[in-house]
């Protein structure tokens, strides 16, 4: 069995990616089988309750106020109109809802809505997962108060190359929500994006700063950059799609126990490449039409490819232990979605 490691140097992570193809996925595919049943991801839902407007700069994004992207911005949702959209998740066969707003960080006047959407949807029986920019101590005390499960706050890559992507939010100021998040006793979702311009240095450099926090994030999304036009980033040369399993491979190692999703990107990605990642280790994914304001693979696509791998969507409350591989707990995608 893997220990986990919080002291990684980059020679030793550059090492795991320069090893040949095979041998990274064999080494991701041995650490993952130790933690996880190889043939269960687990599914989300993400919903944008607030769109558009946002004061940060960052150079990927359709939601800064800093581009014309031809985004419509759009006020925080009613309640009631989340707890549709959740209702609507968990009939799908969601176990997780996410929900995002395009802030620098919560107002003061927002956060007995966003509260009582935590409360509510976790009343339906889902976990809950929020993304709302910055969070001072208090408020994440009163949303882990609140119930909220999992809280969304990417680095997004290397602390070299980040000054490159965005200048309105340091990286200092990302880890020190992050601190606050775990202090709060909520579990943390941090990954990044990958496909930015960057070098493999850099998602060496990103993959070391998640894997020697104080505690490895519960989930990882590795996000392959969707272009926006109208975003700084909306030519940026493709990135290798090797290169990219790649990283969900090493991820995999160097935090075992950690849900690696496939998040954004998914879209452009052929079903043998996202076979590739399910290999590597990614174990979650997001699911719907849409994620906060870019597309995503309509649920029926996903459907038919959890059928053609045989992966089943890893149930709500099932302990990972009772997930492994001899003695599967998970539900086949067709079932859950008769549940």
């Amino acid at each position: 069995m893997t220990t986990l490691r919080h002291d990684w140097h980059r020679a030793e992570i550059r090492a795991l990616f320069d090893l040949p193809f095979n041998e990274l996925l064999f080494q991701a595919q041995t650490v993952h089988r130790q933690h996880f049943d190889p043939n269960a991801v687990q599914v989300s839902t993400l919903l944008s309750i607030k769109t558009g407007a946002c004061p940060e700069d960052c150079k990927y994004c359709s939601q800064s106020g800093h581009y014309d992207t031809g985004l419509d911005k759009e006020k925080l949702l009613e309640i009631q109109k989340v707890i549709e959209e959740a209702k609507a998740a968990k009939e799908k066969g969601a176990s997780r809802f996410c929900m995002g707003a395009a802030w620098r960080s919560p107002r003061d006047k927002d956060m007995p809505y966003v509260l009582e959407m935590v409360k509510q949807v976790k009343g339906l029986g889902l976990e809950t997962c929020m993304t709302l920019g910055m969070l001072a101590p208090e408020q994440a005390k009163a949303l882990g108060e609140a119930g909220l499960d999992y809280y969304n706050h990417n680095l997004d890559t290397s602390p070299e190359y980040y000054g490159k992507v965005i200048t309105t939010r340091s990286y200092s100021d990302r880890l020190n929500t992050l601190a606050n998040v775990r202090e709060a006793g909520i579990k943390v979702c941090s990954g990044g994006i990958v496909g930015m311009g960057e070098k493999r240095e850099d998602r060496i450099g990103l993959l070391m700063e998640l894997a020697n926090l104080p505690s490895h994030p519960d989930s990882v999304p590795i996000n392959m950059l969707v272009k926006i036009a109208g975003t700084p980033l909306g030519d940026v040369d493709e990135l290798e799609p090797f290169e990219f399993v790649r990283t969900v491979a090493v991820a995999r190692i160097i935090m075992p126990k950690s849900f690696v999703r496939l998040s954004a990107g998914r879209e452009k990605m052929n079903e043998q490449m996202q076979a590739w990642c399910f290999f590597a280790g990614a174990n979650s994914i997001f699911y719907g039409e849409k994620l906060l304001t870019t597309s995503n693979p309509e649920t029926n696509t996903d459907r038919l490819l959890f059928e053609k791998l045989g992966i089943h969507a890893l149930q709500l409350n099932t302990p990972v232990e009772d997930s492994l591989p001899v003695a599967p707990k998970a539900i086949l995608w067709r079932d859950a979605m008769a549940v």
